[in-house]
């Protein structure tokens, strides 16, 4: 995740803003007793992972079967770039385990090209196609253009309003104004109260703003730019834990966790530190990937 990315830390104080005003009503409408998180990477075929998550011999075509076993969810940016048709979900479907969940993003099409306008035909042919991974299809989402500012408010309430409302969705604001509490965000805010649509927070180091900590839905989205296991990543991630623990008290249900990290390299890595951070504090069991233990020689 490059936006809000940082080559230099120093000066960033890592503190988690207090909760939006919203946020604690809004979680008071929800409370389900089975309440489930769900953490994973963006991507499969990292060859690095051979060896390390993968069996060491892993082919290309089978990096997603043995991502599946080890990770519960992903950020599913290829249908960013793509329409991919059924036969290719149904495909991805059936080689993932009964606990999985693809989160698939909005073809850039149509948010980032179209902006929206014209968009009917695009957008019933994803949802077509998403629709194929029935059970194992989990929260997709929407991500604006980092210039698609709340004065194009209208169009994407109209746009939003043409999802089906059973439709699990969320939407990644970029542009600063949405975070502001001016009345054109508002629109959009509120509709997303209205309709349980998740608002994504993005924990990255340059744009604090974007942790707006308002929780819209019954699901907490959360994308985190990480730096490689870098001392701040722990740091982050502790006030995390202890802040989705404080939700899920309060009525959050559903906890999506999107890992970003360099090249995905320690994706492994930081969901097991994240992991058992998470399991500890809210008594959830959290899947987390296994690490291969390196074979020694007896001779």
């Amino acid at each position: 995740m490059k936006f809000g990315k940082l080559e230099d830390l120093s000066g960033i104080e890592f503190i988690l803003p207090p909760d939006h005003p919203q946020t604690l009503s809004n979680l008071a409408l929800q409370r389900l007793e089975k309440k489930k998180i769900y953490m994973g990477g963006t991507m499969w075929n990292i060859p690095k992972w051979k060896g390390k998550i993968f069996p060491a011999k892993t082919k290309a075509d089978q990096m997603g079967v043995e991502y599946c076993k080890q990770f519960n969810t992903i950020e599913l940016n290829a249908t960013h770039y793509k329409i991919h048709g059924p036969d290719i979900i149904s495909k991805w479907k059936n080689f993932s385990n009964e606990e999985f969940l693809f989160c698939p993003k909005f073809p850039n099409l149509i948010t980032h090209y179209r902006r929206f306008l014209n968009s009917e035909g695009l957008t019933d042919e994803f949802l077509f196609a998403i629709s194929h991974f029935e059970k194992k299809l989990g929260p997709s989402f929407i991500q604006l253009r980092p210039d698609y500012s709340p004065k194009y408010a209208d169009r994407l309430v109209d746009y939003l309003k043409t999802i089906p409302e059973d439709f699990s969705l969320a939407i990644e604001f970029r542009h600063p104004e949405w975070f502001t509490g001016n009345s054109e965000a508002e629109k959009v805010w509120t509709l997303l109260e209205e309709r349980n649509i998740s608002a994504i927070i993005s924990a990255t180091a340059g744009r604090r703003d974007a942790l707006h900590m308002r929780i819209t839905s019954d699901t907490l989205i959360l994308r985190f730019g990480g730096y490689d296991l870098d001392p701040s990543d722990e740091i982050r991630l502790t006030q995390w834990a202890d802040r989705i623990k404080h939700w899920m008290q309060n009525g959050l249900n559903h906890v999506h966790i999107w890992m970003h990290q360099f090249n995905s390299i320690t994706t492994p890595e930081t969901c097991i530190l994240f992991g058992e951070m998470l399991e500890e504090k809210t008594g959830i069991p959290v899947k987390v990937p296994s690490m291969i233990k390196e074979q020694r020689s007896l001779f």
